[in-house]
């Protein structure tokens, strides 16, 4: 008797601790009182988000986000401010942008005077015989006229007069072409028997003297010299000034709101460091990176890759990025139709397309995407033909997810390929009302109408777009980008270009969150505010959806949240 009542109230015990509630899981942090949008189309609209261990645990109302906080909680009342998924930049180049902060900065110069002048600052300070770098130069967007010019572009002359002993290489905005003086032309042997490399151009006066400016190709005669130049430093030196780039990239990304960035074309010792930042958890951003397909022993190395979720999501590689063509700034766009201000050209083919071929054989091989970059009608053109020519060998493969990186000015032929080929366009908003000047100069009415920067018509053809701003090729700022995208307007003087093809403000946020989360294969972890999602967050001062255009370009990054923890804070950084 004694024993089956033992059984029975084992029994009752086991039945009663069954039936007790689980325990309450408790959030890390909360953000309450907010004005979220989730880029989910179910629930668009929330008031709060509790976060636990870097993810997001619940979105909601204030009741049900405060009823997971427990003694040791944070809590950060948002007071009303808008607050989204953290800018994701779709394409961009992450060293680059750390070494433009380093050198000398020409992306807001106004004329080829002050650019001189800023170099003559620098030769200042000077070790004999040392190179002078520097970034952002753009021919078209100077205010100033020139004394003498080719193409735009102004001889050497100047640059080499203030800085006669020290080498000068100056990149341009669009990282298509340099600017070299005197000095580095010297030391590079370059003279007037040099002749043109495939897919570039030294460009010279009636005469056939070299002005100074290498486009394309003709870039790296010049730039072997300065790399020879840096072979005095040691790997330790290099790696120590690297890293000092990628802190200030890092620290610009996240003042203004990015958490996550997609570069364009890395080596592969750059994968290596990242790697290593990664796993040491010392990346304060997340990263997804396209190996540069001209890395030598891409086949062979293309096979221990894709790598994908290195130290918590914090890096992913898995893409190889490829160059069909150059930028139009520099004439560098290759066009069906030559250049209506330079109808000699068609523009450059800067990588043969039977080597695009085969690193698109690479990519497929081993599961990686494809990015290929493409300006030019031609360019674009030929890009989906290689593409679509790769499909065909295994029509089973489908939603690869492969892109054209840009994809600026397109035929309207080619606009359905898109959508039917499932072939992501990533394009650059920015880039869009920082060409307006000279797009329709170099291209005609026509094909900038139909086909530059054609958001609308690719949209409506159901394509996926991806959004970014190719920094440092412009400033890394989503809001500009966000504006121009919305706005098609120039914010110095609103002149307006082909405002028909701007994107709605539902279209933009998701082009720069869970668009550009799609086109990396990463929706299912970020790019919207939805639980189990990377807590990555960022609060603005503005309500994008409903401010005035105006009210746009005054926004302001409040915070910045990537991984459930507060990286950036206007307050913190007052």
């Amino acid at each position: 008797m004694i024993k089956n009542i033992a059984f029975f109230l084992l029994a009752l015990f086991l039945l009663t601790a069954c039936q007790q509630p689980p325990e309450t899981v408790v959030a890390d942090k909360i953000l309450f009182n907010g004005n979220f949008y989730t880029v989910e189309e179910d629930t668009p609209l929330a008031e709060a988000i509790a976060i636990k261990d870097g993810r997001i645990l619940l979105v909601g109302s204030n009741d049900e986000v405060e009823a997971l906080q427990g003694k040791h909680t944070e809590r950060i009342d948002l007071n009303g401010q808008f607050a989204m998924p953290g800018f994701i930049e779709g394409h961009g180049h992450f060293s680059s942008l750390g070494s433009s902060l380093m050198n000398l900065n020409f992306m807001h110069s106004k004329s080829w005077e002050e650019i001189v002048n800023m170099v003559a600052e620098r030769v200042k300070t000077a070790k004999p015989g040392e190179w002078i770098t520097g970034r952002g130069w753009h021919q078209e967007k100077w205010i100033e006229p020139l004394d003498k010019e080719v193409l735009g572009y102004p001889y050497h002359d100047m640059l080499s007069a203030v800085s006669p002993n020290n080498p000068v290489l100056l990149s341009h905005a669009s990282g298509h072409s340099i600017f070299a003086n005197s000095k580095a032309m010297e030391i590079a042997g370059i003279s007037a028997e040099t002749p043109d490399p495939f897919g570039g151009e030294i460009v010279r006066d009636s005469r056939g003297k070299a002005i100074g400016v290498f486009e394309e190709t003709a870039m790296a005669l010049v730039g072997e010299a300065y790399q020879q130049y840096r072979t005095k430093l040691s790997p330790e030196e290099k790696k120590k000034e690297w890293l000092q780039g990628i802190a200030l990239a890092e620290e610009e990304c996240l003042r203004k709101g990015i958490t996550s960035f997609q570069d364009a074309g890395s080596s592969f010792q750059e994968i290596e460091y990242y790697s290593e930042l990664a796993n040491n958890g010392s990346l304060d951003l997340r990263l997804w990176v396209m190996i540069s397909g001209s890395e030598p022993g891409l086949k062979e190395k293309a096979a221990t890759f894709p790598r994908i979720g290195i130290g918590n999501n914090f890096l992913t590689v898995r893409a190889i990025k490829g160059y069909m063509d150059g930028a139009l700034g520099s004439y560098g766009a290759w066009l069906l139709e030559p250049y209506s201000d330079k109808p000699d050209s068609y523009g450059q083919n800067t990588t043969p397309i039977e080597t695009l071929m085969e690193w698109a054989d690479i990519a497929f091989d081993n599961g990686l995407q494809y990015c290929v970059h493409g300006i030019g009608d031609r360019g674009n053109r030929e890009v989906l033909n290689i593409f679509e020519e790769e499909f065909q060998k295994d029509t089973s493969r489908k939603g690869l997810r492969w892109r054209v990186e840009h994809a600026q000015h397109l035929h309207p032929d080619d606009i359905p390929r898109f959508a039917e080929l499932g072939v992501i366009a990533s394009m650059q908003g920015i880039h869009c009302t920082s060409d307006a000047p000279f797009v329709e100069k170099r291209l005609g009415e026509w094909r900038a109408r139909t086909g530059a920067y054609a958001w609308r018509s690719l949209l409506d053809a159901g394509a996926a777009i991806a959004n970014g701003t190719d920094a440092p090729v412009e400033d890394v700022d989503p809001i500009q980008c966000f504006y121009a995208s919305v706005t098609r307007k120039r914010v110095d003087n609103g002149f307006e270009f082909h405002p028909e093809q701007r994107m709605s403000r539902a279209e933009a946020i998701y082009s720069y969150t869970l668009g550009n989360a799609y086109a990396a294969f990463e929706e299912d972890i970020k790019g919207s505010l939805k639980p189990g999602k990377v807590a990555d967050i960022v609060v603005l001062s503005k309500d994008l959806f409903n401010c005035t255009e105006e009210e746009i370009l005054q926004t302001e990054v409040l915070m910045t949240i990537v991984d459930g923890k507060l990286k950036y804070s206007k307050e913190m950084n007052k």
